[in-house]
Formats: C-alpha cells, structure tokens, sequence
C-alpha cells in the first residue's frame, strides 16, 4: 500500500480487540481489516472495494469478508480477482451467536498447512460448492436453521482434514468438546442451536436471538465465564479515536 503511494515513511499501528482471549475468533481477520482502511485513508488512496479487499487479504484471506460486513462469500478467483461480496438477505434480525473464547497455543498457519496433505482435502473441495450454493440460498431466504446446520456439517468437514493431515494436528481441546455436547442436548431438548469452530477451539453457538441469553446462562452455570452474545456485524467505519 505504501507502495500505491509512493510513501517512503513509516507507521505506528495499534489493534485492539474487544475479546482479549481466545483462539479461532478472527482477530487476524477483523485486525488486517481495519490495518487496510486505516493505512488507505492516511495516505489518501481512494481505492474500490475489490482493489483494497485484495490488499487486505495478503494478511488474512478472511479478511475480506470482515471488511464486506455481515454475511460475506468469499470468491478465490471471480473474473481474476480475489474478494469477498456481501450477502444480503431477507432477515439477519433473528441471528445469534454465542461466542465462547477458547485459549490455544497452535498457530493458524499451522493447521493451515496441514490440511493439503490430507487425503480428505480433495473431496473437500468438491463437497464444498454444493454446500455453499445451499448457504447462499438459506442466507438469501434468511432461513436461520438451514445456517446453523450447513455451518456445523462445514465445521466437521473442516477438522477432519485438519486432524488427518501429516501431524494428526487436534485443534479442539477439552472444553470444545464439552461445548460440542452440550449443543446436542439442548438441541434434543427443542432449543434450536448449532455449533461452529474455526481453526481453533474457541466454539460460536448459532441460533435464533430468542434463544441466545438462555443459553449464555446456562453456559455460565456450567463454568464458561467468558461468554460473548453477538449480532451480525456492522459496515466497518473509520473513527477519529486513536489507540495511541
């Protein structure tokens, strides 16, 4: 970027999280977001969306969908470019998630490492057209159960390359698995909630917002004190409030 503007100084830059702890939440993701259009409106680049979603995902591929807001596709190559687009839908109201932070010594670009050299990754990638062509239907459609489940099917499919790649490499840790659990019995018990883990084992709880402070409650009842309710996130914005 210090490229685009012939800018031969340097910068001091500060990111800070609302969530101190936990792995496999995005703070790569949210962090190079907010690095690319803090850097692009000090140096007064007026570049496009795609043009500083490309730049944004040389720190974090994921990036990308934290600079579209809310539900985002990301598109490894559409028409030569790599980007993420935002889905609208008819409703994002109903959506919750309760965020569960789970601490991890593993690196990101470890597990990203292993998944290429598991004999399950090719079918991967086949299975994941059909299964994002049916997420972008239920997202359009605001079809909130649809979300949840898809979600929970990816994240199974997930950590399966992972753990059976050349390490063996095992994101979860116990109380992933704890979480895992209690998922299911509140699901048999008519409370409509799915699970998703990223890579890592910090856990999202996906469900309806009617159901999001009972089941907060009853995580806390069950010792996991960092417990976040959360929304679909905003259009991210520039702010005049330094860090430093």
């Amino acid at each position: 970027m210090k490229s685009l503007a012939e800018y031969l100084g340097f910068f001091n830059a500060i990111s800070r999280n609302s969530v101190k702890t936990g792995k496999g939440l995005g703070f790569s993701a949210s962090g190079f977001a907010a690095l690319g259009m803090a850097a692009s409106k000090a140096l007064s680049l007026n570049l496009d969306y795609v043009s500083l979603s490309e730049i944004v995902r040389l720190g974090a591929g994921s990036a990308t969908r934290s600079l579209a807001r809310g539900f985002a596709l990301w598109y490894a190559d559409k028409n030569g470019h790599s980007y993420a687009e935002r889905l609208d839908s008819t409703d994002n109201a109903s959506f919750s998630m309760i965020i569960v932070p789970i601490h991890s010594e593993i690196k990101t670009d470890e597990a990203h490492a292993e998944v290429v050299g598991s004999p399950l990754f090719e079918a991967r990638l086949l299975h994941i057209d059909r299964l994002i062509k049916t997420m972008k239907s239920a997202k359009m459609k605001g079809d909130t159960a649809t979300i949840g489940q898809l979600a929970e099917e990816d994240t199974l499919n997930l950590h399966a390359i992972t753990m059976t790649g050349k390490s063996h490499l095992v994101l979860w840790e116990p109380d992933t698995i704890r979480l895992i659990r209690e998922v299911r019995k509140l699901r048999s018990s008519g409370v409509e909630c799915w699970y998703s883990i990223d890579t890592g084992p910090s856990v999202f709880i996906n469900t309806f917002q009617r159901h999001a402070h009972a089941i907060a409650d009853r995580l806390v009842d069950l010792g996991f004190s960092d417990v976040v309710i959360s929304g679909v996130s905003g259009k991210p914005k520039l702010t005049g409030q330094h860090l430093f």
